[in-house]
């Protein structure tokens, strides 16, 4: 995994553990009747589904049980019709499936860091000068 997508993917922890605290000790009721709870967590969504399309194609395509196009899309309804949202999917989002993608990232983090390199990028030697 490049440092760039290292980078991202632990933006992408962040807003998931923004969208944790906004939404603790909350129900759905009490969800839906939190405009600026709402608000608030349709626009860690939004970031969240910026920060996707910023990955490379080759984390998105080697990590295929990741939603990432679901979680791109959902940025781009939420960006673009707030209005016409239905926050009873919204709160199925952020209550159940926000917390499988951080033990997803989590994983795959922890995954990147547990890889050896292989041996003719580790063993490649310089050749001397002139």
């Amino acid at each position: 995994m490049d440092k760039r997508d290292r980078i991202v993917l632990n933006k992408i922890l962040n807003e998931t553990n923004i969208i944790s605290k906004l939404i603790a000790g909350y129900e759905y009721e009490t969800f839906v009747n939190d405009e600026k709870t709402k608000r608030a967590v349709c626009m860690t969504l939004i970031n969240i589904g910026e920060m996707v399309k910023l990955l490379s194609d080759g984390i998105r395509r080697s990590n295929p049980n990741i939603q990432w196009r679901s979680i791109a899309g959902l940025r781009d309804i939420t960006a673009h019709g707030y209005q016409t949202l239905r926050m009873e999917d919204i709160w199925v989002t952020v209550s159940e499936d926000v917390s499988v993608l951080r033990e997803q990232i989590n994983e795959l983090m922890e995954n990147s860091k547990n890889k050896t390199p292989s041996l003719s990028n580790s063993n490649k030697t310089r050749k001397p000068n002139g």
